[in-house]
């Protein structure tokens, strides 16, 4: 029998299901390593073990290190990791995902590979947005339209019940503190999501890179799951803390903190996953496949054929 050096590796099926999960948690100034199956935060403060299978996205701010233990447990558990900048730039990484099977990344690919089922899923999301409208037989270019006329209104909105002036989101990515309190705020609050849809996004096994809307981008399809949620989520939080900012306040961190406080209930995992299967007509309900490592070798005659078998025999 095999000795464990510490907590033995856990299997699939034992880790927590995404929608299950806590949605992010936000580290800086920090080291973090391994003990078991957590992952430990050392600080000024002190040290703080949390079980990295929890968690659905670790944001990494300025001033963190990393340990490759810290990082081997974080890739065995499917955790998601966001490196963020001081100024907003920012660089995504991930373990792997909580299934074994390429089933929703092959449908994925197949749905965005053809015209007409790609424009049904652009569609199929646009609908989300309008639920009490008939989009079916609408153009992309109308319906970019309709879309760009119910943000507009979502910001004027907001800018009204919160007494916040609004004029147009304008922000450099390169310079966060350039751009007014309220762009601030929106940018911080945007990153927040965009994390956390992008570690469920490769908890299911999907592509970040593969988008229906947004495209030529590699997180084209985390921006296409986020925009359905940002009006009740990111827009919301960001005229909120833009309204009771005061001098002293970083206004980074306290958006952080209110996008945690909106994501707390863990419901907006559960839309993410449900949402991203509608959309790609597939069961929510997860198949014993899923978590066995099966590979076949594809063939142009036959559907497909076995691995690990020597074929030279057969010829």
């Amino acid at each position: 029998m095999k000795d464990y050096v510490g907590a033995r590796k856990t299997e699939l099926l034992e880790l927590p299901r995404v929608s299950d999960r806590i949605t992010f948690l936000y580290l800086e100034h920090s080291k973090i390593n391994r003990q078991d199956s957590a992952i430990t935060v050392t600080d000024k403060r002190g040290i703080v073990r949390i079980p990295a299978a929890m968690v659905s996205v670790l944001m990494l701010g300025p001033g963190t290190e990393i340990t490759h233990r810290a990082m081997e447990l974080i890739g065995d558990t499917g955790t998601g990791i966001v490196w963020v900048g001081e100024r907003g730039v920012r660089l995504y990484a991930h373990g792997r995902s909580l299934t074994r099977s390429s089933r929703l990344l092959e449908k994925q690919a197949k749905l965005v590979s053809n015209r007409r089922s790609r424009l049904d899923v652009a569609r199929k999301m646009y609908q989300l947005r309008f639920p009490n409208e008939d989009v079916s037989t609408l153009t992309m270019q109308q319906l970019r339209g309709r879309e760009g006329a119910r943000i507009r209104q979502v910001y004027r909105e907001y800018s009204k019940k919160f007494g916040v002036e609004w004029t147009r989101r304008e922000y450099d990515p390169t310079d966060f503190a350039s751009g007014t309190p309220i762009n601030q705020a929106l940018s911080a609050a945007n990153v927040a999501l965009y994390g956390l849809v992008y570690s469920v996004i490769v908890a299911i096994g999907l592509s970040p890179g593969l988008g229906f809307i947004h495209t030529g981008h590699e997180l084209s399809f985390v921006y296409d799951i986020a925009d359905l949620y940002k009006a009740n989520t990111s827009i919301y939080v960001a005229f909120e803390v833009a309204s009771q900012l005061e001098a002293e306040d970083d206004i980074g961190r306290k958006t952080r903190l209110k996008m945690r406080d909106t994501f707390v209930d863990g419901k907006i995992i559960k839309a993410i996953v449900k949402d991203t299967k509608y959309l790609l007509a597939v069961s929510d309900e997860p198949l014993q496949e899923d978590a066995v490592d099966i590979i076949h070798l594809w063939d142009d005659k036959a559907s497909l054929v076995k691995h690990g078998v020597n074929y030279s025999e057969f010829n």
